[in-house]
């Protein structure tokens, strides 16, 4: 995906993208019914007056804005619940949810085109036939209202649900994950050993990496005559002592400022490019319930079975490595790096429950004879059996667990 494509891509998840369009889009449709005046026969006009379009455009305007008010609260309300319940890292997929962005954007467009609506019919600028086409879609925006405001009702009752936002946060790994699946390398080719000679390219600020414009990348290769070769993938933090790339030879400062512009950095990451990025956070909710103010051992093993089906997916998912940029080497995502992220607090965290411990090593006896997962889920396994062991205070549950583990390992690991 091209900088400017992910740029774009941003934009359109703003809520305040969403609404400007829905409230250009009203005040236009209000305006619009001056312009098709002349089409309309004059027959039609004689049984609706201005005081009946007037008062109805009232009544919606004045109703629109307490709405209005009420659904910014709501999302307010539930964006602090995500973030007390869950993870402060939650909410921008909360912000980002298309359901709610097309109510706030209804229930604001249509107080617009209320608006618009009076002031338009106080300054005369509707004859008889405009009243008509204003009368005709007033009564479709209504109806449009009235399913709106059904299906939010609906929304509401899941907004800000600790299992409403795992899924989003599930779903949201799921999408990178498969990517990553799919081209392990970025669409780039496999990483090399680097010349011994290699000419760094560190950043000029700090911050996350969120995004690589791989094409651009290829295009300043391709004119430099040299392989770029990069060091660091999306959701690494990056500072001016690291490099994000390198190349053979030094090709000037010019060159190294464009290939910078391929970098986009952050001071939080993302899910987009990020696989690990969905993972941690899933982790991070997984910690929240297991912490002794919440004591919620059935969100963390939920979240093991989210974590290990993401997994599952992306270890069985067939690899689709169409090389678009020759020039660019990219290192793939190990499987350490994934589980680190997931597993690790989880273990930590769960050490002293045993449910949850069983869960884990069920999990990653699961996981064993996945492609390119068994030596990590080893280690995850008796990592996580020697924590509780430490952990918990019972021999009896100690003896459990170790039950487990050795019946998974016999069952999972030949």
């Amino acid at each position: 995906m091209s900088r400017w494509r992910w740029l774009w891509t941003r934009l359109t998840r703003r809520l305040w993208f969403r609404a400007a369009l829905f409230t250009l889009l009203a005040v236009a449709t209000a305006l619009f019914a001056a312009v098709a005046e002349p089409f309309i026969p004059y027959r039609i006009t004689a049984s609706i007056g201005a005081e009946a379009v007037d008062n109805i455009l009232g009544i919606l305007a004045s109703s629109m804005l307490a709405v209005t008010t009420f659904s910014l609260t709501t999302m307010v309300s539930a964006f602090s619940a995500a973030t007390n319940n869950t993870t402060p890292r939650a909410t921008r997929l909360l912000i980002e949810d298309r359901s709610a962005q097309n109510a706030i954007s209804t229930f604001l467009g249509s107080f617009l085109f209320a608006v618009s609506g009076i002031i338009a019919l106080s300054t005369g600028i509707y004859g008889e036939s405009g009243r008509v086409i204003l009368f005709v879609v007033t009564v479709l925006v209504i109806g449009w209202i009235v399913v709106t405001l059904v299906r939010w009702m609906e929304h509401l009752s899941r907004l800000g649900r600790v299992g409403e936002t795992t899924a989003r946060i599930e779903q949201a790994a799921r999408v990178a994950l498969q990517q990553l699946a799919k081209q392990p390398h970025l669409g780039g080719c496999p990483a090399v050993p680097l010349p011994p000679s290699a000419h760094p390219v560190f950043p000029a600020e700090q911050g996350y990496l969120q995004h690589v414009d791989l094409g651009r990348l290829e295009a300043l290769a391709e004119e430099a005559g040299q392989k770029v070769h990069l060091v660091m993938l999306p959701g690494s933090y990056a500072h001016p002592r690291r490099p994000l790339c390198c190349l053979a030879t030094d090709p000037g400062e010019e060159v190294d400022e464009r290939l910078r512009g391929a970098f986009s950095l952050e001071q939080s990451r993302s899910y987009d490019q990020d696989p690990r990025f969905g993972l941690v956070v899933l982790s991070e909710i997984a910690s929240r319930a297991l912490s002794p103010a919440v004591n919620d051992p059935g969100t963390a093993i939920g979240v093991l079975t989210a974590g290990g089906r993401l997994l599952e997916e992306w270890s069985t998912t067939p690899a689709e490595p169409t090389v678009e940029h020759p020039h660019v080497h990219v290192p793939a995502l190990s499987a350490d790096d994934l589980l680190d992220g997931f597993f690790r607090p989880i273990a930590r965290d769960g050490a002293g429950l045993l449910e949850v411990g069983i869960r884990l090593q069920k999990t990653l006896s699961l996981l064993a004879p996945l492609p390119g997962l068994g030596d990590a889920t080893r280690r995850h396994s008796a990592e996580a059996l020697q924590r509780a062991e430490a952990g918990l205070t019972l021999a009896e549950e100690r003896r459990i667990l170790r039950g487990v583990a050795l019946a998974a390992e016999d069952a999972a690991w030949p």
